[in-house]
């Protein structure tokens, strides 16, 4: 095991050494460990409740009285503040957590937000509010740039893949505890309509402050500080219930010992250019880029901000209606992810994803159909069936695109370079994002109908670029996926 790590034709290298005696709930410090993942999976519950929030907002008469009905650029500057404010901190994210640590940069980011949405809820001017916003996604970086990282690094070999898949499926958590929080909040007469769902963004934060040093630090960075006594403790303490001569548990650590070295010693300067100094790196980035933008610029990014601009489009303008789709919509998406992510070694990423665009491409060129129909003809039916279409077209993406967009990309990254190359996923993320929330009302606004078939090509797009670069990697160890 000292030659750096094997590679195996079938994946699975560890499989052999996992303890079957029993189910891992009847072992007590896996349940602990599952507990501290999911902590650490909430941090993605902040980014969902935020998109939701949003859109529940804009349903409300008192958010839209407080804040003179933003339209246009100014609503587009209002959702994508945040994800501005998030690119202004991944410059120094990556360095607080490889210098600091995982759970340093979750506790930093968790305060900032703490702060900033306690200004949110208390604004009293759109500035104010933006301001806020801006804050509130600065602070979500450092936390969404460790948390998955801290979760692929400390689970349990054979649930590694199922869990880091749940990162970006608890993004419905979020979303449907905002919907259902607006529209519970709904009939309030006051500014407490949208103070109290202000105020609950910042629950996860609040939740995370208080238990995320029992939370115990990922041995691969323990290891590449040298403190590799501590590494094979943790380890032993939760994959071998403290039994560090256990196979798996030796075999972890001298895999991850292995892989270290060999990064220190072939790429001693792992500086960004490192991302794209070899053929490897670069066929990483080519995917981790595509993957991010792919997540954001499906069509999806039309419903998650702007779901209530096209209710009104096809005729559904009661808001209490649309606040009732919202909420049901992302309770469907929330339970479509889980089991796509539950199935992510059984099925395999790559059959997950071509699954899930041709699917898209399908529902959403019927999306297109219903929306022209109506707005060409008054079509009712064909409102009603655009309803049914987009919760189809959901069913798809939440197949691959919620689940494994975070999972697969920290797996195809070694060590050194995983946390900037998930920093460089975030940043596309945030990128695409900007241009949705600016780009998507001005567009819908001129276009309506027409902007939909944009999407059907930019979709077929996609699937073409899946089938010819997403490659298999379930059943691997980390390491092993990394070589």
């Amino acid at each position: 095991m000292g030659g750096g790590p094997a590679v195996v034709s079938d994946g699975g290298g560890y499989a052999h050494l996992i303890d079957n005696s029993r189910p891992w709930w009847r072992n007590s410090r896996l349940i602990f460990l599952n507990l501290w993942i999911v902590l650490l999976l909430i941090t993605s519950s902040t980014n969902g409740y935020d998109g939701s929030m949003m859109n529940g907002l804009q349903s409300l008469d008192q958010w839209n009285a407080a804040f003179g009905t933003p339209t246009g650029g100014k609503l587009g500057l209002l959702n994508a503040i945040q994800n501005i404010g998030s690119l202004a901190a991944y410059p120094f994210a990556p360095y607080v957590s490889d210098g600091l640590g995982r759970r340093p940069a979750i506790f930093i980011g968790a305060a900032i937000m703490i702060g900033a949405t306690i200004l949110q809820t208390a604004s009293q001017s759109v500035g104010m509010f933006i301001g806020a916003r801006f804050v509130i996604g600065f602070g979500l970086t450092f936390a969404a740039a460790a948390a998955p990282l801290l979760v692929t690094e400390i689970a349990y070999p054979s649930q590694r893949a199922q869990a880091t898949s749940m990162y970006n499926t608890l993004w419905y958590l979020g979303s449907i505890i905002a919907a259902w929080t607006t529209f519970g909040t709904f009939h309030i007469p006051t500014s407490w309509s949208w103070r109290i769902p202000s105020a609950l963004q910042g629950l996860p934060s609040v939740i995370q402050v208080g238990l995320i040093w029992f939370v115990p630090e990922s041995p691969r960075w323990l290891v590449s500080k040298g403190r590799e006594e501590q590494a094979l403790k943790t380890l032993a303490y939760y994959h071998a219930r403290g039994n560090a001569q256990d196979p798996l548990v030796e075999f972890e650590f001298e895999e991850i010992k292995a892989a270290i070295a060999f990064d220190r010693d072939v790429a001693s300067n792992v500086g960004w250019l490192s991302l794209i100094k070899s053929p490897g790196n670069r066929r990483r980035m080519r995917i981790i880029i595509a993957l991010a933008f792919f997540s954001q610029w499906s069509g999806n990014g039309l419903v998650s901000y702007y779901l209530n601009k096209v209710f009104d489009a096809i005729g559904i303008t009661d808001p209490t209606t649309q606040l009732l789709i919202n909420g049901i919509l992302n309770i469907f998406n929330f339970f479509v992810a889980i089991v796509a992510g539950l199935l992510c070694d059984r099925v395999g990423r790559r059959r997950l994803f071509l699954t899930s665009t041709i699917g898209m491409v399908l529902f959403w060129t019927l999306q297109t159909i219903c929306f022209a129909l109506n707005s060409q003809h008054g079509d009712k039916r064909a409102a009603h069936a655009f309803i049914a279409f987009i919760f189809l077209y959901y069913g798809f993406y939440d197949i691959a695109f919620t689940p494994l967009i975070v999972s697969y990309t920290v797996e195809i990254l070694p060590f050194a370079l995983r946390a900037k190359g998930f920093t460089l996923f975030n940043f596309s993320i945030s990128l695409s994002l900007i241009f949705n929330q600016y780009v998507n009302p001005i567009a819908f606004k001129r276009l309506g109908w027409k902007y939909y078939l944009f999407y059907v090509f930019w979709l077929v797009f996609e699937t073409i670029f899946c089938y010819y670069f997403i490659l298999e990697t379930k059943n691997r160890s980390l390491e092993e996926t990394a070589a």
